[in-house]
């Protein structure tokens, strides 16, 4: 007996469009996002090669190597689930990097790689995994608190499962706030159909 489920179309709403345009964490609001094979033109993470760190112990540090990581992609849901985990009436998603934040997509960060995230100027993103929570973008926020010395590390626990995918372009165009987006699954091991 198999846990897979069968592929998933589902569809969502762009809330908002940011550029990271700075070494800053947080993203800037847009008008419209012009999404290249290069990534998110403008931002800092466009590119279609980047250098190894953190994450890719098996090569040295600074090893050129395929960007997978061109866009950040939020959800409004989960955003205000870490929010109300950390006790903050609000949690932005330009605070902690955004460039796409969409709504009605509450268990976002669940979806497997390969999916597919489609928008009507046929601008196509492909889901690399999920993004794991990290006490810089914990930093980033508590910048908007400085009451709460605790949001740093609290973050990462608050945030765990729920702070959205990385993907890369998979075909070009534009991508606005408003626009629909369709998102397209391949086989699931889980996701929370309910609920």
């Amino acid at each position: 007996m198999s846990d897979e489920a069968p592929a998933l179309t589902l569809v969502g709403r762009v809330e908002g469009v940011f550029v990271v345009d700075s070494e800053a964490v947080q993203s800037t609001p847009r008008a419209e996002l012009h999404l290249t094979y290069a990534g998110v033109v403008g931002d800092r993470h466009e590119g279609l090669l980047r250098p190894s760190g953190a994450r890719e112990p098996w090569y040295p540090r600074g090893t050129k190597m395929r960007n997978e990581r061109q866009v950040s992609i939020l959800s409004v849901e989960e955003l205000a689930a870490i929010a109300g985990a950390l006790a903050l009436p609000t949690l932005p998603a330009e605070w902690i990097g955004a460039n796409l934040a969409l709504s009605g997509v509450p268990h976002l960060s669940r979806l497997p790689p390969r999916t597919l995230l489609m928008f009507p100027s046929g601008a196509t993103i492909r889901v690399d995994g999920d993004n794991g929570p990290c006490r810089k973008s914990g930093a980033a926020i508590a910048r908007h608190h400085p009451d709460r010395s605790d949001v740093e590390f609290a973050f990462v626990k608050a945030a765990a499962d729920r702070r959205g995918l990385v993907g890369w372009v998979e075909r070009e165009g534009v991508v606005r706030p408003g626009d629909a987006v369709k998102l397209r699954t391949w086989r699931l091991l889980s996701y929370p159909f309910e609920g």
